[in-house]
Formats: C-alpha cells, sequence, structure tokens
C-alpha cells in the first residue's frame, strides 16, 4: 500500500477484496498502529487510508520479503518437471465448469448404474409396468382412457402389435419400464412411450439406459424415425430426450390432454 492515501473501494478493487473484508482488515492495522484510516481529503464524504510511520517501515521489510518469495519461486519453478501455478489455475477452470461434488454424484450414478440390467417384459412385470406409470401420472397429471388400454393389457395392446417393453432391474427389483409402440402412421415406425422410474431409483441413469435400449432396439427392427410425446412440466424427462437426441416437432395428432410438446429421432 502506497502513502498517497486510498479509498476503502479503491484498495478493494486493487487487490480483489469485497469492501466488508478490506474495512475489517483497516481496522486490524489501525489497531496494530500500521495504518491511519482518518487522513484529510479534499472531498470529506471520502474515508482515505494510508500508511503511518510504522506501517511504512513495515511495507519496506515487507517488499524485500515478497521479492525474495517471488525469486525462491521463480526458481523453484525453473527447477520442476511441471508448472504448480499452471497446475492450479486448471484445476480451478476444471472445478467452476463442474464442482468436486457434482463429480462425486456423477461417479456414484456410474457405479450404480452398472447394477442396472435391462431385460424384455414378462408377464410377471405386468403389474410393476402398470404401477409406476400410474404412479408419475397420478403425480401430474390424471390417467386417460390411452393409458389404461396400454397398461391393462400390454400383450395386446404393445407386444402382439410388433412392439416392446423393457424393465430396468436394480438389485432383481423392477423400478423403471419403457415401451416402443409400433405405430400405423406414414411418417413414424415407433413410438416411444410409457416410460416411468420409480422415484427411490433416480441418481441411477435408469431413464437413460431404457431410452438407449429403445432407441437401439428400434434401429435393430429397422425403424427410420422414433416419435414421443410429453409435457414440458417434466424437465428431466425433456432433457433426457434432447440427450439422447430428439428434437422437437409439432402438428401429430395425439390421444393424450396433458400433450404439449412432441419429439423425433431420426435413426
Amino acid at each position: 500500500m502506497e502513502n498517497t492515501g486510498k479509498t476503502i473501494t479503491e484498495i478493494a478493487e486493487e487487490i480483489g477484496h469485497s469492501q466488508p473484508s478490506v474495512t475489517k482488515i483497516i481496522k486490524e492495522m489501525t489497531a496494530a498502529d500500521l495504518v491511519n484510516s482518518n487522513l484529510q481529503s479534499d472531498d470529506k464524504r471520502r474515508n482515505v487510508v494510508g500508511l503511518t510511520k510504522k506501517g511504512i517501515e513495515v511495507s519496506k521489510t515487507l517488499e524485500i520479503q515478497c521479492a525474495d518469495i517471488e525469486n525462491a519461486i521463480e526458481n523453484m519453478t525453473a527447477e520442476a518437471s511441471h508448472n504448480l501455478w499452471e497446475a492450479i489455475a486448471e484445476w480451478e477452470f476444471l472445478l467452476e465448469k463442474k464442482s468436486l461434488f457434482k463429480r462425486v454424484l456423477d461417479q456414484k450414478k456410474n457405479r450404480e448404474s452398472q447394477d442396472v440390467q435391462i431385460v424384455e417384459y414378462q408377464p410377471k412385470y405386468q403389474e410393476a409396468f402398470r404401477a409406476l406409470n400410474e404412479e408419475w401420472i397420478s403425480t401430474y397429471f390424471e390417467m386417460e382412457e390411452a393409458d389404461y388400454k396400454a397398461l391393462d393389457n400390454p400383450k395386446e395392446y404393445i407386444l402382439d402389435k410388433g412392439g416392446k417393453i423393457f424393465v430396468a432391474l436394480y438389485n432383481d427389483e423392477p423400478l423403471g419400464v419403457c415401451a416402443l409402440i409400433k405405430m400405423n402412421d406414414v411418417n413414424y415406425d415407433f413410438e416411444m412411450a410409457k416410460m416411468a422410474v420409480s422415484p427411490k431409483a433416480q441418481g441411477k441413469s435408469i431413464g437413460w439406459l431404457l431410452g438407449q435400449k429403445v432407441v437401439d432396439s428400434a434401429r435393430e427392427l429397422g425403424a427410420s424415425k422414433l416419435y414421443l410425446e410429453s409435457n414440458t412440466i417434466l424437465k428431466p424427462a425433456i432433457n433426457l430426450y434432447y440427450k439422447l437426441g430428439f428434437e422437437k416437432v409439432a402438428g401429430h395428432a395425439t390421444p393424450y390432454k396433458r400433450c404439449n410438446i412432441q419429439m423425433e429421432l431420426v435413426l
């Protein structure tokens, strides 16, 4: 700090601290007789701070010590195989992009997702298929006629027409489901529908794994386009669909009142 006198704001900007932080530092330095915080100023509204005689002497000593430290660090940098400051800057950049907490959660999700098994539908999973779908639909909307058709008669409504249903097992418990429904449509071969994941299974990438399985299955069946309907209130689901490669479309007839977004995936 030069002894020309500076305001709290000027000091804060120069050293990159907040004004409350600088105010606290100045109080401590004033108590140690290192600064005078009541210097005369042309503008009486400005509180100007300057070094005392003792502060000037201490600052001279600190300048010499800082030069020694800087030279020592430069010598170490020249001797080292890696630049510590560049590494720290790189780590700060990476942590700004994604926090360590988020990275740990991602590792947890990846580890748990390895225990998820995607299997094809069997009659023993009909209750889970219905319950998982009814749970989320009833939470946000209301069950509709088209829901009952598919959930009460999955074999007749989905499987016998050339579709598939996939079940996500975690520790052998069915916690997620999704269907690939054959469509009688000039534009679309199949619809991805009836995706539901138990709230207790969130964070295990079950939705992503089911979505990938449905997309892969549609390709294997020779589909050129995959269609889906949803509602924008379901933000995690919409984000998942975009991640899978779906894009928003409009104008297709829908049997659902809750549908306010339609999407397609060109395979």
